[in-house]
């Protein structure tokens, strides 16, 4: 334990003094809270509509009117052919053209019915099927105050015997931030805990101290445990910052046990900076670290469910997917912070992130060659 004590002290006087490093551990939380969990978000805010209008009558206007009312959609008048829309929409000028075809209200007088196009950019396809419910709905509620003044009926409301109310569970505002912060908080843990331990390593090899390290009796787990431990702190306290700034940004709720979350996150770091120790020991410069942990990171922050459930995947990807630990930590945080789940109902994840960081935190100290 005094060998391991010494390797801490010399880890921790290193951080401290290293100038580049001390910035990323306390700014990194902030800078990506602030500006990821805003920008990677599905909602539409804004929605660029072109309105090509060849009926010009009371009932397109009003229909028109209909969409204007709405704050996020921005209607461009007076296009007189789709065609010049379709240019809009090649050049990403709109998102949306509105073509209500000549004679409509006529057509709705005389044969009750008429048709409406919408044509969608869907280049994004979950961007183009919110626009096409959005606007289906507008366009819906429009028909059915059509109905109820022509028909000099009340509303129309189908009877049933059933009535339906909404509750949404855990994120009762649906609020975005809500469900991207705790994803963002894991891929800050997992990027402090394998890209800076990698670098760390390979450091002591490019300036030659890792040759003064080999010759000393310290032994190979004493070393690897040393190196380990000092970012295993620091990515906890970017957890515990991190969590801060949610709350007070965002007004997050954290409902279930932060002793329960950071117990697990510990469990998970084992592995993560296990992970980065091992990369360093394949590897000889800190460019080649960044390389390799890049490609794991993007493997793991895709397949990990922060942007996409992972259930929506094939399942030969679900398959592979149970050697991510990204994905069992992704769980862990949107279930502890926004459900409050227990420890027992996450013993599987846990369990998992035990294996998985055994397997490589024992790889790393496999790997590492100490010689004499």
């Amino acid at each position: 334990m005094r060998t391991i004590h010494y390797i801490l002290q010399k880890e921790f006087r290193q951080i401290f003094r290293n100038r580049t490093l001390l910035p990323m551990i306390f700014g990194m939380p902030l800078l990506q809270m602030l500006v990821l969990v805003y920008a990677a978000t599905f909602d539409m805010k804004k929605i660029d509509m072109v309105v090509v209008d060849k009926d010009l009558s009371d009932t397109s206007r009003e229909l028109v009117a209909k969409f204007d009312a709405i704050p996020f959609y921005n209607l461009e008048y007076g296009v007189p052919d789709e065609r010049i829309g379709e240019e809009m929409l090649l050049s990403d000028d709109a998102d949306v053209i509105l073509v209500i075809p000549p004679n409509l209200e006529r057509k709705l007088v005389r044969d009750d019915k008429a048709t409406l196009q919408l044509l969608i950019n869907a280049i994004d396809g979950n961007s183009a099927q919110l626009i096409y419910s959005y606007s289906s709905r507008i366009i819906g509620d429009f028909n059915k105050k059509l109905i109820a003044e022509w028909k000099g009926i009340p509303e129309f409301n189908p009877p049933a015997e059933v009535e339906i109310s909404e509750s949404y569970w855990y994120n009762s505002e649906l609020d975005y931030h809500w469900f991207m912060a705790p994803g963002i908080l894991a891929v800050l843990v997992t990027v402090i805990g394998m890209f800076m331990t990698g670098m760390n390593l390979v450091r002591e090899k490019e300036i030659g101290t890792i040759e003064q390290l080999n010759v000393t009796p310290v032994k190979k787990y004493q070393f690897i445990i040393g190196k380990l431990v000092p970012f295993w702190v620091i990515a906890l306290f970017d957890m515990a910052f991190g969590l801060f700034i949610a709350w007070l940004i965002f007004d997050l709720p954290i409902v279930g046990s932060l002793l329960t979350l950071l117990g697990m996150t510990s469990v998970y770091l084992i592995g993560a900076l296990g992970l980065g120790l091992f990369i360093s020991t394949v590897t000889d410069t800190q460019q080649q670290v960044m390389l390799v942990s890049f490609f794991f990171m993007m493997v793991f922050i895709m397949m990990g469910g922060i942007f996409t459930p992972v259930e929506s995947m094939p399942y030969w990807a679900q398959a592979v997917d149970r050697a991510n630990p990204l994905y069992y930590f992704m769980r862990i945080m949107r279930n502890v912070v926004l459900k409050g789940s227990g420890f027992m109902d996450l013993l599987e994840e846990f369990v998992s992130l035990i294996v998985l960081g055994v397997l490589f935190l024992g790889l790393a100290i496999w790997r590492y060659r100490k010689t004499t």
